[in-house]
């Protein structure tokens, strides 16, 4: 029998995998179908993990809540992050995305102490001020390098630090396949509009396969990484997702001939320090409470 802790580790990095899977089929399927196709396959296929995990004695009354508010606000800023983060990896490298992508805890600091009104000590800020200097070496504004689509992922920072602060009050109450399924339902809604304001192709057999893997493997994704934290102690499984910075740049070179800067390296190591220290400081927060 495997300890807790493992079988959360092996959950995480499964979580990993899917998530790569995911980005490198949007980075394939955004060069041929219009970003809002993609959006629109990657809710209606995420649909089908969630619905396997709706008790039977449910199944025709799950949808009731007492907090439609902060859902839709969890559902709005998940399906802003998801746009954002979907458009990124069209227009940039796979390992700048990412990189970008691990500054989340940054923007969750910030936005904690906005609407949560949280106490955050200078160790937690300097860690703040140093991930957004590591977002900036990525990025390189000011310079011929900068990229107009960097504040994609940063988009995707903002719009997910929203979603982790709503969802850590939805989750008091509502169980993760309600709020993963009205976050995935209103994705299809609002990539459904897209259809107006896009020319949709009609997918050849093996291009289906590639768009509804999309939303299979993107919501598996998120079942793994909620069952890792649900298992296993966060401090030991959470250094893990950083893994998926080196899975951006391995595929990047070997599927996409994308070769990382050195600037990106240089910032992606400052994130990744910068959100470990922010981590590590909650983590004895958490404790002292």
């Amino acid at each position: 029998m495997l300890s807790s802790n493992r079988t959360g580790s092996f959950y995480m990095l499964l979580s990993v995998i899917c998530f790569s899977m995911m980005d490198i089929l949007v980075k394939l399927t955004t060069n041929h179908y219009p970003i809002g196709e993609v959006v629109f396959f990657r809710g209606l296929f995420g649909l089908i993990p969630i619905f396997f995990l709706i008790p039977k004695n449910k199944i025709f009354t799950f949808f009731k809540t007492n907090k439609p508010k902060l859902h839709f606000i969890r559902a709005f800023a998940g399906t802003f992050a998801m746009i954002s983060t979907f458009i990124g990896v069209k227009y940039m490298q796979l390992a700048d995305v990412v990189s970008i992508a691990q500054a989340t805890p940054v923007f969750v600091t910030i936005f904690s102490v906005i609407f949560l009104k949280e106490v955050v000590g200078y160790r937690r800020w300097f860690s703040v001020i140093a991930g957004l200097i590591g977002v900036l070496f990525i990025t390189k504004p000011g310079t011929s390098l900068f990229n107009i689509y960097c504040i994609f992922p940063i988009f995707f920072c903002i719009g997910f630090s929203v979603v982790a602060v709503s969802i850590k009050r939805l989750s008091k109450t509502e169980p993760d396949y309600l709020i993963a399924f009205y976050f995935t339902a209103l994705l299809v809604v609002v990539s459904s509009i897209a259809f107006f304001f896009e020319e949709w192709k009609m997918p050849s057999i093996l291009d289906f396969f590639y768009l509804s893997m999309v939303g299979i493997s993107g919501s598996i994704a998120n079942l793994f990484m909620t069952t890792a934290y649900r298992r296993a102690d966060a401090s030991l499984i959470t250094p893990l997702k950083y893994l998926s910075v080196l899975s951006a740049i391995f595929f990047g070179y070997y599927i996409f001939s994308e070769i990382p800067s050195v600037t990106t390296i240089i910032g992606a190591i400052i994130i990744i320090i910068s959100t470990f220290v922010i981590f590590k400081r909650e983590q004895v927060k958490n404790k002292k409470h």
